[in-house]
């Protein structure tokens, strides 16, 4: 295979990759990676889902796999054995190289949401009493075998301890004779190996690192992970609050029967409703306010749904910075304050729009007011109680991203149309 043939494959999205690889019967297959070279397949593995990767994996022979598997970054390689059946992966792992298969089977040891499953141990460490000059040759030697160098580990050359961290550039830009120790930052942010995920997630994000250490309980530095290995942790804690938003937690709904789904989210579908009858009680209230002018029916759901998504968008924005540390129960104030002024902002020009709407629609300047007043209060509502229900839910202990979505929905509703209908009941007068 040409090198052009290999940068066209890499260039598929990742789901059209494995569609068009697993097409291919085995012995094509092999045909395909051998052309390839195992550092070529070891790339477009790395391009793949784990789940995809190991189909792949078991359709090609048990020496062919390991070589594959040696070439691959030990934490990617780690995750496609993860997927593999154990009668699969042990007749592999005795076709690796000794070190390259107990590396993968330490990495396999650690719970699956640790930050030990996170962490490659690839990685450049050096002594404390190296010049920049020797720990620059240090780093040359052990760079292609690294999955990053832009950070290089001070350890204790007895118990390989970690006692500080620099940065390539620092060391390339000091003076040769300058000692390691004299250089490195003894503060040192890190992570437990046994630390959840979301924890290594999140020192990263917050302090803009590119690789964190990861250390066991004796201080001992084990591996790092690395910015795109975290990037996946946020993209499915992300998408696991906006379902448990919506009452549908991923994990829980994949797990369950049809019948154990149901019963998880049929109640915060009843809790939604019987809120949302108080808003069939304001409706009823005015019925003769709708039956004298039925064309305010006819923006009731244009002022429910713009309203839903203002507090849909202050919840999830809520509810991702308590996760993520930029949103303090300290300070949450600043948050509510905040998110009213972007409400206020966004309010303002969103009933400025619908009320000049309605006044031309209707041919009444009070109608575009009514219809241009409601947008406004009820998208401020729905800001403040988006912001609000999170902040609220954190603070009785309770799971913000499971009750913020439905119940600010619903209150939202219910106060927009009490707005909404009171006000055109007020200007009745000068609506027909």
């Amino acid at each position: 295979m040409q090198p052009h043939e290999l940068t066209a494959l890499r260039s598929l999205p990742p789901q059209e990759l494995a569609d068009r690889l697993l097409t291919l019967d085995a012995q094509a297959l092999a045909q395909m990676f051998s052309r390839v070279g195992d550092d070529g397949v070891a790339e477009l593995l790395g391009e793949l889902d784990a789940h995809d990767a190991a189909r792949l994996i078991l359709k090609l022979s048990r020496a062919q796999a390991a070589d594959v598997l040696e070439e691959m970054p030990p934490d990617d390689a780690a995750d496609v054995v993860e997927e593999l059946p154990p009668e699969d992966a042990a007749p592999i792992f005795v076709e690796m190289e000794r070190d390259k298969a107990r590396e993968l089977k330490d990495l396999l040891a650690y719970p699956p949401d640790s930050a030990g499953s996170l962490m490659t141990t690839d990685y450049v460490t050096v002594r404390p009493e190296l010049t920049a000059a020797e720990a620059l040759a240090v780093v040359r030697k052990a760079a292609e075998g690294a999955e990053t160098v832009h950070y290089v580990y001070v350890t204790d050359r007895d118990t390989h301890r970690l006692l500080g961290v620099l940065s390539l550039y620092r060391l390339t830009f000091s003076r040769p004779e300058t000692l390691v120790r004299d250089l490195m930052t003894h503060d040192v942010i890190k992570v437990r190996a046994d630390a959840p995920q979301q924890e290594a997630a999140h020192l990263l994000q917050r302090h803009n690192l590119v690789s964190l250490p990861v250390v066991d309980v004796a201080d001992r530095l084990v591996g790092i992970i690395t910015i795109d290995d975290v990037i996946d942790v946020l993209q499915e804690e992300f998408s696991e609050d906006y379902l448990r938003m919506a009452g549908a937690d991923a994990e829980a709904m994949a797990r369950r029967s049809p019948f154990q789904a149901a019963r998880l989210r049929l109640p915060w579908l009843l809790g939604t409703m019987g809120i949302e009858l108080f808003s069939g009680l304001v409706i009823a209230r005015f019925n003769d306010v709708l039956r004298q002018v039925i064309l305010l029916a006819s923006f009731m759901p244009i002022i429910s749904a713009v309203s839903g998504n203002v507090g849909l968008q202050a919840a999830a924005i809520v509810v991702r910075g308590l996760d993520t540390g930029h949103v303090r129960m300290g300070a949450w104030r600043v948050a509510l304050r905040n998110e009213l002024q972007t409400a206020l902002l966004m309010a303002l020009a969103a009933g400025a729009v619908l009320g000049t709407i309605g006044a031309v629609w209707s041919k009444h300047v009070p109608f575009g007011l009514v219809i241009g007043t409601a947008m406004t209060v009820s998208m401020l509502t729905a800001g403040f109680m988006g912001t609000a229900f999170p902040l609220v839910s954190k603070r009785m202990g309770f799971d913000p991203a499971t009750t913020a979505g439905p119940f600010e929905t619903a209150f939202q509703d219910v106060v927009g149309f009490t707005v909404f209908l009171w006000l055109a009941s007020q200007l009745l007068h000068y609506l027909r």
